[in-house]
């Protein structure tokens, strides 16, 4: 019986071929993890119908409380790839349907079990090897971007904990902060149009620029300044067609006041100690990158004792749920009102409430955010 070798995420199995297989024999059927487990793992369906399950005797072995223990049957059948559901406890799904019956899964559809999505494909060796050379730059750009991800801050005017998952994909989000007196901390959120190692290092530009001040005559005290001059230095036109939009929020600590812009941002939110609001902090204004020249704006809040300031990307609210919708931006600032779990930071909390609501454990986009207190 075949199992997944731990050093190569392509596997043979078991599968049948039968009449009617597609004339470029080039080409093989393969499924491959989305979300789960082990994201980026790939089967190679061969000649006879495997099982998929948590445990023996099923043939693709995927460690998830949720599968049952022979939970689906995958085989070929002219030219399709025919899932059939084995009175699994939990279900199995076709891009969200439960299955009833055996059904084919066309290249490209998505099945959900337990935890996990895996993803049909029909592509060459060549295909495979690619996209596993391509998956091993994505998770080089993206350990470099965590790691320029700052400290969390645990004593002074401002505390902070944050949580930064990856997607599959690679979304190109990232964060920081920065202390510049014992008076003034800036924030900041910025998620790039595109997806891959490409988005990532171009997040990794803004960052080093942001962090370490690379941007001469700029007043980082300024949030409008510095989108201003943002704007300029990554003119889409000259960075491959990408855009950025980023959230700048800086924090007077001597007055309790914060001043924020956006460029193409969703808000960030202030939540009193009352926890009885989240009040949006936006500007409106278009992504870094697309208007040359734009003039942006700021906006002031004051900031009362003990509140919480939630600065996050949109792949935290662009989820899919368990019940087939998507869950979005209105949805997730409900969760933001509840109350802290003692002795949890306040991301873990919020990471673990939208996992609860998500299809599987990987989401489609990065997940990046920031929790802010103000003793």
């Amino acid at each position: 019986m075949s199992r997944p070798p731990t050093g190569d995420n392509t596997t043979v199995l078991r599968g049948t071929v039968l009449s009617g297989v597609p004339r470029d024999t080039d080409r093989l059927h393969y499924l491959a993890v989305v979300a789960g487990d082990k994201p980026g793992q790939r089967i190679r369906l061969s000649n006879q119908p495997i099982v998929i399950g948590r445990a023996e005797p099923s043939d693709w072995i995927l460690e998830d409380a949720e599968i049952s223990r022979t939970h689906c049957q995958i085989c070929l059948a002219f030219d399709e790839v025919i899932v059939i559901d084995q009175q699994s406890s939990n279900g199995t799904f076709i891009e969200g349907k439960r299955l009833t019956e055996a059904s084919p899964l066309p290249v490209g559809a998505r099945l959900q079990i337990g935890t996990h999505v895996i993803e049909h494909e029909w592509r060459t060796r060549q295909e495979v090897e690619e996209s596993q050379a391509l998956g091993q730059d994505l998770e080089k750009a993206g350990q470099y971007t965590h790691s320029l991800l700052p400290a969390p801050m645990t004593s002074g005017p401002v505390l902070s904990d944050w949580v930064h998952v990856p997607s599959p994909r690679l979304g190109g989000d990232a964060f920081g902060y920065r202390l510049f007196n014992e008076r003034y901390y800036a924030i900041y959120m910025l998620d790039v149009s595109s997806t891959g190692a490409g988005a990532a290092m171009h997040a990794v530009s803004v960052l080093n620029v942001l962090g370490r001040g690379f941007l001469p005559t700029t007043d980082f005290c300024s949030p409008a300044n510095v989108l201003n001059t943002l704007n300029v230095m990554f003119d889409m036109k000259t960075h491959g067609g990408m855009t950025l939009s980023v959230w700048y929020g800086v924090y007077d600590s001597h007055q309790r006041r914060l001043l924020y812009a956006c460029a193409g941002h969703h808000p960030a939110y202030l939540v009193p100690s009352r926890r009885d609001r989240a009040i949006p902090l936006q500007t409106d204004a278009p992504e870094i990158g697309v208007k040359p020249n734009f003039p942006f704006t700021v906006e002031a809040v004051d900031v009362p004792p003990r509140s919480t300031l939630y600065v996050f990307s949109d792949g935290v609210f662009e989820v899919a749920t368990k019940e087939e919708d998507s869950w979005g931006l209105q949805n997730f600032t409900k969760v933001l009102l509840e109350p802290p779990v003692p002795g949890r930071p306040e991301s873990q909390r919020l990471l673990g409430e939208v996992r609860k609501r998500a299809v599987g454990d990987n989401f489609e986009d990065d997940f990046a955010l920031i929790a802010l207190t103000f003793p």
